[in-house]
């Protein structure tokens, strides 16, 4: 089919080495923006010659095998390190950020039950109407600014309608979930206004849904309806005393479900849209547009050329050797803030045949833009329809074409990403 631009190896060690000899925090400063800028030939130079890549501040992890080691063993390499900055925003433990304790398995337990997979087809057609609604708008002008005009709508529409959180409108939904996640995945100095926000933030969606939760039980109550939402199945449940789901559990759960897709599912589309607008494979992908079945690998081997997520933050817990019993084994001390790379190792050659060419037939052990191991994605049978359908909808328009670079709050959070729509030359 073709394969994307090949990433250049080199230089990128010997910057690194030459900065941290005069100034540990010029190297610092040197490879984090590289990772947000320059990543792809960054990770290939450190898969070919430092696949553990070892700095005073953090270990970089970039071979699959590796990569994988480090998700799928949780009491090693933990989330403890992002705890007390959720825990602060929520003001109440939050059972993602623990690892394999009895809250986690218990709560996450809950909540995949409530996340039914059989609802993946109706969230399907929900967010495929969604997206259409806003293309018909946005049609007559011969553009459309994606992020906030197409891909947070139909994310935030989802939550209302599926999760059961409206939000009390979605830019404050939005508001809310950006500025919570801006702290706990993306504020590595600590900067205190983005904590400062983050708790205030969280402080208002918690009162929100508290007060939903309270509306919803008194309408039980009396008797009334619910909608079979995710929201009402909770507070439809009986659940044993013994269980510890109180209503303070309910609501900090349901708070983890914005926060965990209303920032990753625009992101992940924001990024297959822009490797399926590339010459060598937008022609077939809108050829296969009008099949879901057919179409969807497009969407997966997109994201694995440019996940949303291509670094994943670890702590670990105690000395462990990373890659035993290879050449690049490596004895990882306690405490090291490790940064597990899926976008580096997708591509990895050992593992995955021919990496930089655009296959539809990858296995899906080999995509791991939805993590892996203990804390996967908790709701993959929701994201995986609504970001796939979404992009669906969008190339089933004829004449989508980039009009402008994607931009980035933070290098990482996209916030504007123009598209033209229909004839060429309409918006120009």
């Amino acid at each position: 089919m073709g394969s994307v631009e090949q990433a250049t190896t080199g230089g990128h060690l010997e910057r690194y080495e030459e900065a941290l000899a005069r100034d540990p925090m010029a190297a610092f400063g040197l490879v984090r923006e590289w990772m947000r800028t320059d990543w792809r030939s960054l990770f290939a130079e450190l898969r070919e010659r430092r696949p553990v890549f070892v700095t005073p501040a953090f270990t970089v992890v970039t071979r699959f095998a590796d990569v994988v080691e480090v998700l799928s063993h949780e009491q090693v390499f933990s989330v403890r390190a992002f705890g007390p900055r959720l825990d602060a925003a929520l003001g109440a433990p939050f059972m993602l950020a623990r690892d394999a304790t009895p809250m986690n398995w218990r709560e996450k337990g809950l909540m995949q039950l409530m996340l039914d997979p059989r609802d993946a087809g109706d969230v399907r057609e929900l967010a495929g109407r969604l997206a259409d609604e806003l293309l018909d708008a946005a049609w007559p002008d011969g553009r459309i600014e994606a992020v906030h005009g197409l891909f947070r709508p139909v994310a935030l529409g989802v939550c209302a309608r599926y999760f059961g959180v409206p939000g009390p409108d979605p830019q404050t939904l939005g508001r809310w979930t950006r500025a919570v996640v801006a702290d706990g995945f993306a504020n590595f100095l600590g900067d205190p206004d983005l904590q400062a926000a983050s708790v205030a933030a969280g402080a208002e969606l918690v009162a929100h849904l508290r007060d939903r939760l309270a509306e919803q039980r008194t309408a039980l109550r009396d008797g009334r309806d619910l909608p079979d939402d995710v929201f009402a199945r909770l507070v439809r449940s009986a659940l044993p005393p013994g269980a510890g789901v109180t209503d303070d559990r309910i609501v900090t759960n349901m708070a983890g479900l914005p926060l965990g897709f209303v920032e990753s599912a625009p992101g992940a589309m924001v990024e297959a849209v822009e490797q399926l607008l590339r010459p060598y494979v937008l022609a077939e992908a809108t050829a296969a547009a009008g099949d879901p079945e057919r179409f969807d690998p497009y969407v997966w081997e997109a994201l694995r050329f440019s996940p949303f997520f291509k670094l994943i933050p670890r702590l670990c817990e105690r000395d462990h050797i990373l890659a035993a019993g290879t050449p690049r084994s490596t004895m990882i001390p306690a405490g090291t803030f490790v940064l597990a790379a899926p976008a580096s190792a997708m591509f990895d050659a050992d593992v995955v045949p021919e990496p930089e060419e655009f296959r539809l037939d990858r296995p899906r052990h080999h995509q791991l833009f939805f993590g892996s191991g203990h804390h996967a994605c908790l709701g993959v049978h929701v994201a995986l329809p609504v970001i796939a359908e979404t992009v669906r909808r969008l190339l089933l328009r004829p004449g989508i074409r980039p009009a402008g670079r994607v931009e980035r709050t933070l290098g990482i959070f996209p916030d504007a990403f123009e598209l033209g729509l229909g004839a060429e030359g309409r918006e120009d």
